[in-house]
């Protein structure tokens, strides 16, 4: 049998008809393409860590202690935290440390094996110095200027010339000056000039910073 034009015309379009069908079925029509769900937000802080607290710096040490002793008169001076001491009879005996303050401890040696250990805090310094296989306890107390220690070390006429003052808050003073190995109490500091005459020379003493 042949066909005739208008069948081959409605199979064309029964079978146009199915692969639209299938190409909707396919690519799921006009619906619109899923929207990825958004990813949960973080809680704000949950994972941050707390910043640490900057550690406070100690401030430099800078104090005068000075008082009398049972074996004599102690000074006790600090810059910056380093920490010079002198224990004079105002007679013969003499000695000098250094060392440091810091956390309000002391810590001072001197060149024969002498040690100065101790606190200080509230105005006063405390603690024992050991000279001569005997242990001197010892309390002092804040000063200011013109109180304290002082130093003159300096060549005079051909002699080495080296000195100590204490000047305690009430004027008293005790030192001694040592020329050429030879020690023999000091001249009076005028503490108004800052000088002091040695021989008929005359010294200018400063705070000692550090043993020389």
């Amino acid at each position: 049998m042949k066909s005739t034009p208008l069948l081959t015309l409605l199979g064309g379009v029964t079978l146009g008809a199915v692969v639209l069908a299938l190409s909707v079925h396919a690519t799921g029509g006009n619906d619109e393409p899923p929207v990825p769900a958004a990813a949960p937000a973080a809680t704000a802080g949950a994972s941050a860590a707390p910043s640490p607290s900057p550690s406070p710096t100690e401030a430099p040490v800078n104090a005068t202690w000075a008082g009398r002793l049972t074996a004599g008169t102690l000074a006790i001076s600090v810059q910056n935290g380093v920490a010079v001491a002198y224990l004079c009879d105002g007679a013969a005996i003499e000695a000098w440390f250094q060392g440091t303050a810091a956390g309000g401890r002391l810590d001072l040696a001197g060149r024969a094996g002498e040690t100065l250990s101790g606190t200080f805090g509230e105005g006063q310094a405390s603690g024992q110095i050991k000279i001569d296989n005997q242990a001197l306890p010892f309390t002092v107390t804040a000063v200011t200027a013109p109180s304290g220690l002082y130093r003159a070390t300096a060549t005079v006429r051909g002699a080495q010339v080296d000195g100590g003052w204490i000047v305690l808050a009430d004027g008293t003073q005790v030192g001694l000056v040592t020329v050429d190995g030879v020690a023999r109490p000091a001249p009076p500091l005028d503490t108004a000039t800052g000088r002091v005459t040695v021989d008929g020379d005359v010294l200018t003493p400063t705070r000692p910073r550090e043993l020389s």
